[in-house]
């Protein structure tokens, strides 16, 4: 199969006419993607409804999505094979494969504008709360969105305490550390003086009063849920590999090869559903495998 995905990508600019007569060799009978929370429901099915579309008229046979009260509701519907498809965290990925390393696989990873697949966990508070740094949270209210979000938890779950010098336990060095439900809610949380400060994602590119080029910050700055020049970047941490697109490992490999031809299309097919497909300007996708997420896996194993 890689081969051959390898073959279809190399001609990068593909049209609906490269997925024709595909239809007979799918053998399923209908397909499921599951979304992430860090964003209301209607919202997640509003992005994702174009790439949707797409998939069922590809594939031939009726595209669902859903969209789990939580990250873990993803992991555990791909786990269990009521989720054919999903765009996970890296740590969302490592939880899936540490509980079964043969229930999914990655396929594709998003690129950014400079080539790179990485983004960061940004640390962010209202601009007229004074707070400027990790050290002004002290005693406050850190809002995180989801303990199985790599940007969201596990990565400052990891990189905070080394400038705190504290656990992220409540009350170790935060006064409380609360958990929002993802990464709009934290977003919002902090714009509406919620929590004190909070964490989010984005490619770190661009200019900030955008959200940056593409990410959660973007999504909620287009969305008009937060004003860029009201909040302020308190922390960033180092480049964290972006999460993959993964199958369920069962899935026909017409299907697979399908899906990643679709996803890897996407740019060139419909620049309007990529951009809303991407949260924001990005290059597009390129393939990626396990290895790319073995840091991860490793930081998760640690923080269990």
């Amino acid at each position: 199969m890689k081969n051959l995905v390898a073959a279809i990508l190399a001609t990068t600019a593909l049209s609906g006419a490269a997925f024709a007569d595909t239809h007979s060799h799918a053998k399923i009978d209908e397909f499921r993607i599951g979304i992430l929370g860090g964003e209301n429901a209607q919202d997640r099915m509003s992005s994702n409804e174009c790439y949707r579309a797409k998939a069922e008229e590809l594939l031939g046979v009726p595209v669902k999505l859903f969209t789990p009260a939580d990250y873990d509701g993803v992991i555990q519907g791909l786990l269990g094979g009521t989720l054919d498809m999903a765009w996970l965290g890296a740590s969302a990925y490592a939880k899936a494969y540490l509980t079964d390393p043969e229930a999914v696989e990655p396929i594709m990873v998003k690129t950014n504008l400079d080539k790179s697949y990485g983004y960061y966990a940004i640390g962010f508070a209202r601009k007229d709360s004074g707070i400027t740094k990790l050290e002004d949270v002290k005693g406050k209210v850190f809002g995180f969105g989801d303990p199985n979000s790599t940007s969201g938890y596990l990565i400052p779950s990891i990189e905070i305490p080394t400038v705190t010098g504290a656990s992220m336990d409540s009350g170790a060095y935060f006064g409380e550390v609360k958990f929002t439900g993802g990464h709009e809610q934290t977003i919002v949380a902090v714009a509406n003086g919620d929590v004190d400060a909070g964490v989010t994602w984005a490619d770190g590119m661009g200019a900030w009063e955008d959200g940056y080029n593409s990410g959660a910050l973007r999504k909620a700055a287009d969305a008009g849920l937060v004003d860029m020049n009201q909040i302020v970047e308190i922390w960033k941490s180092k480049p964290i590999p972006e999460g993959p697109i993964v199958l369920r490992k069962s899935l026909p490999e017409r299907v697979k090869l399908d899906i990643t031809t679709l996803t890897a299309s996407l740019p060139y097919m419909d620049a309007d559903c990529a951009y809303n497909f991407m949260a924001g300007e990005a290059l597009g996708f390129q393939p990626i495998n396990h290895d790319a997420y073995l840091s991860i896996i490793e930081a998760r194993k640690a923080s269990n």
